[in-house]
């Protein structure tokens, strides 16, 4: 990278190192699918039957978006994930809307990629009913492409990714990105924060100066598993990029700003296949969630990045079992409930 030393590996570094998880056999990821479908089917927990609000939805299209990024990706990522294929993903599910998130288009795509969720929210023909879409907040042209956008109320608010190589440590705190943060809440927009888990001390810093804005901290801040594993590197410098107690004590400083939340999402991408993911993930969504409390957490999917450690229906049927001891009221909240409040969402259709 050309910020940091190479062992701190960004998100999107380690979804390519996944590469050879993925390489499993069909029968080995259908036996797990069967699996967590047997537990699911014949328990009945009444989780089940939960509204899911999906806060984490990407579809993407190769032939009408560029992804530069994808180009380094995993191979399994590499191919059409759209409507009919999230349908499938989701199927037996209750899922009962969901917001799109941006997938990090080239630039001149950004434009695009807006016009054509726009029209996929207005034709009400799927769960999509609103989107984060993707802008550059640190660009003096930030303000006139988000001011297109006031009388679209499907558009929740914006993000950048923020973790990749070429992008600066600190670039949340340039002068420009903290005058588009204030934008962003005088028009009631949120910021999707999706950065290296080594920076959320930026994020707590930039969530101070701009308290009229809604930050939603994305992958509850990008946790790495083998950080909280006792037989691991712990030092900063080892493969996590961030060690346990560091990643906790930012945690908590960052959910002291009231104007942000957590997506208890995307960490299930980087469990191996094999791996006990509720073990691995427990420290991690457990914190989070009494961190923030009960009434700041959402639930993402992020299909379809989370294949890379298990379909969408067992990164579900993970996070119902890390949550099964929460009271029914406090579930609610994290599937469905608080999605509704913070991204401002009305009734599915």
């Amino acid at each position: 990278m050309n910020h940091r030393s190479s062992s701190h590996i960004s998100r999107r570094n380690w979804l390519t190192t996944a590469v050879a998880a993925m390489a499993t056999t069909a029968a080995g990821q259908q036996g797990l699918s069967s699996a967590a479908a047997a537990i699911s089917g014949t328990t009945q927990s009444p989780d089940e039957h939960i509204p899911i609000i999906d806060t984490h939805q990407h579809l993407w299209d190769l032939k009408q978006l560029r992804t530069p990024w994808l180009e380094s990706a995993p191979e399994e990522l590499r191919q059409r994930f759209h409507n009919e294929e999230y349908a499938t993903a989701t199927a037996g599910l209750p899922i009962d809307q969901c917001v799109y998130m941006e997938i990090d288009v080239h630039p001149d795509d950004q434009q695009k990629e807006a016009d054509l969720l726009l029209a996929q929210i207005a034709n009400g023909r799927t769960p999509t009913k609103a989107a984060i879409i993707s802008g550059r907040p640190d660009s003096e042209g930030f303000a006139s492409f988000i001011r297109q956008f006031a009388d679209k109320p499907a558009i929740k608010g914006v993000r950048q990714v923020l973790h990749p190589g070429t992008t600066p440590r600190g670039l949340c705190l340039h002068e420009q990105f903290i005058r588009s943060m204030h934008l962003l809440g005088e028009m009631g927009l949120s910021y999707d924060l999706c950065m290296r888990p080594a920076e959320i001390g930026d994020a707590v810093k930039l969530a101070q100066k701009c308290p009229e804005t809604q930050f939603v901290l994305d992958h509850c801040g990008n946790a790495r598993p083998e950080a909280f594993q006792k037989s691991k590197d712990q030092s900063p410098a080892g493969p996590s990029g961030h060690t346990a107690d560091q990643w906790k004590r930012d945690i908590d400083d960052l959910a002291k700003c009231v104007n942000v939340s957590c997506k208890i999402s995307g960490v299930i991408a980087s469990v191996k296949q094999g791996q006990d993911k509720v073990e691995l993930l427990s420290p991690i969504i457990n914190h989070c969630l009494d961190a923030f409390g009960p009434d700041r957490v959402v639930f993402g999917g992020d299909w379809p990045v989370c294949r890379l450690g298990g379909t969408f229906a067992e990164w579900v049927s993970t996070l119902r079992t890390i949550t099964m001891q929460r009271s029914v009221a406090d579930k609610n909240k994290l599937w469905h409930q608080n999605a509704r409040r913070i991204y401002r969402l009305s009734d599915a259709a």
